[in-house]
């Protein structure tokens, strides 16, 4: 029973049941937020992908509500309605998004060594305040450039420059590397190709997966943010961020910092603009588990918290969970100060617990080596570790070493963010590095938490709160 699922996430935005991914279109609508996300409603594995729908007031508490897209037989996207974004055209809500159907080899963008599919642009409108309804244009609005070395041709995002739309769609050349290229136009329907907005590079490996080589890049992002350019990308497996500048006269962006944007299992993230300007971050956390676990759950992935990103004045990135994820905390317990005598702390730190597997904790600690655990008294749940010798992989989420930049390094102290979510678990290290971790194992008891009496010393702070749950039952919210 879905309910009764302790690794199901209590305050995470997932569907009632089945496979999700990618998050499509976000966008705040006449006060609203709107999230649509890649599903497959008949099982609990990648398959037969439309665009379900969520809607919320904060970006926390959500409502379902029917599914937006579905494959239309005989269509561009009979085989499929992939990833894209959302865009506001003079009031009228309009999706565009990768249509998919199977074509012979030759004519596939998308060959994968299952599927041979060709990818095209599509678009749709919604003329209801809700955005329940869409309707479809018949025919594709881009059609793949004709290169024998396409890799692929999907995800596209948009912005506008004046009276011109600008899109970006993911792409790549075979033995060379993952592409943006660039369209323009001034209606969302007629297309004419642009540029290519920035290139990568081809890592030498063959795989069935031109994504796994780096010959391909999915799910790219294109903002501007801090004075600068924000372009974020998805490809072997992992999510990379550039900051630069953007050649508006050439539609060229020219990278000057980079960096990895989350080091664990998060993907395909896609970015809107909040109620106040603010940008927001939404990623896709994948699974861990065989496609015969997750049909045996029933489930399988849930959308990111929403992050507000930020750049210092150095053109790195930076990321915090949206305030509004504050709303769900209760039940706080904070750790007395360092001026508190070493075994009145030691007292408080061994009644915290955690319960339910729904909890945050911030912890300040000093730049100095720390470890701690989260503990049922059997197995680890959680461990998080600070060596600042382990040049690379300063820090570590369950033994996975992280890499920390060096303007966090510096610090005298690090500011250490952790929710707990079922099996899922986000951390944030000083806002500029980020892991989100799978954990699968079911604690037989509440976690505890475990430090020794050196790391006790070097905590500046800690703070943990009971998360509330956005729904009674697990399944919708």
């Amino acid at each position: 029973m879905l309910a009764a699922d302790p690794l199901r996430p209590q305050f995470h935005l997932l569907p009632a049941a089945n496979w999700m991914n990618d998050p499509n279109g976000p966008i705040y609508w006449r006060g609203q937020y709107h999230m649509f996300f890649q599903y497959n409603p008949g099982a609990a594995v990648w398959g037969d992908m439309h665009w379900a729908h969520a809607v919320s007031p904060d970006m926390v508490h959500w409502k379902h509500l029917p599914i937006a897209l579905a494959p239309t037989p005989g269509g561009p996207d009979q085989d499929g309605c992939f990833t894209g974004s959302a865009v506001d055209d003079h009031g009228t809500a309009t999706f565009v998004y990768t249509g998919v159907r199977s074509a012979p080899a030759a004519q596939a963008t998308l060959r994968d060594g299952v599927n041979n599919f060709r990818e095209t642009q599509c678009l749709a409108t919604s003329q209801d305040g809700d955005l329940r309804t869409w309707k479809k244009l018949a025919q594709p609005v881009i059609e793949p450039p004709a290169d024998a070395l396409l890799t692929g041709f999907r995800d596209p995002f948009l912005w506008q420059e004046g009276d011109a739309w600008y899109l970006g769609v993911a792409s790549g050349l075979r033995k060379q590397g993952g592409r943006v290229l660039i369209y323009r136009s001034k209606d969302l329907r007629q297309w004419e190709s642009v540029s290519v907005l920035c290139s990568g590079q081809w890592n030498g490996k063959d795989t069935p997966d031109v994504v796994d080589s780096g010959e391909m890049w999915e799910c790219p992002d294109l903002f501007a943010l801090g004075g600068k350019h924000v372009l974020i990308y998805s490809t072997e497996r992992k999510v990379y961020w550039e900051s630069g500048e953007l050649d508006r006269a050439k539609m060229e962006f020219h990278s000057q910092r980079q960096g990895l944007l989350d080091s664990g299992a998060y993907y395909a993230p896609k970015t809107q603009s909040g109620a106040n300007g603010e940008r927001i971050l939404w990623g896709w956390i994948t699974e861990k588990r065989s496609d015969d676990e997750l049909r045996k759950a029933g489930w399988a992935g849930c959308m990111s918290l929403p992050r507000v990103v930020t750049l210092d004045a150095e053109g790195r990135l930076l990321m915090s969970p949206a305030p509004a994820v504050a709303k769900l905390r209760t039940n706080l317990v904070a750790l007395p100060s360092p001026a508190v005598a070493a075994a009145d702390r030691r007292t408080f730190l061994q009644k915290m617990r955690v319960t339910n597997l729904a909890a945050e904790m911030s912890l300040r600690i000093r730049n100095a080596p720390f470890a701690m655990k989260l503990s049922d008294g059997r197995q680890d749940f959680l461990t998080l570790a600070f060596a600042p010798v382990k040049s690379g992989s300063e820090f570590s989420v369950n033994d996975v070493g992280i890499a920390l930049p060096a303007s966090t390094t510096e610090r005298q102290e690090l500011s250490i963010t952790v929710f707990i979510d079922g099996s899922v678990v986000e951390v944030f290290v000083n806002g500029r590095a980020a892991h989100t971790a799978r954990v699968y194992g079911i604690p037989a008891n509440p976690l505890q938490l475990e430090m020794s009496d050196s790391a006790l010393q070097n905590v500046v702070s800690l703070q943990a709160w009971q998360i509330a749950p956005i729904s009674p039952d697990r399944l919708t919210t």
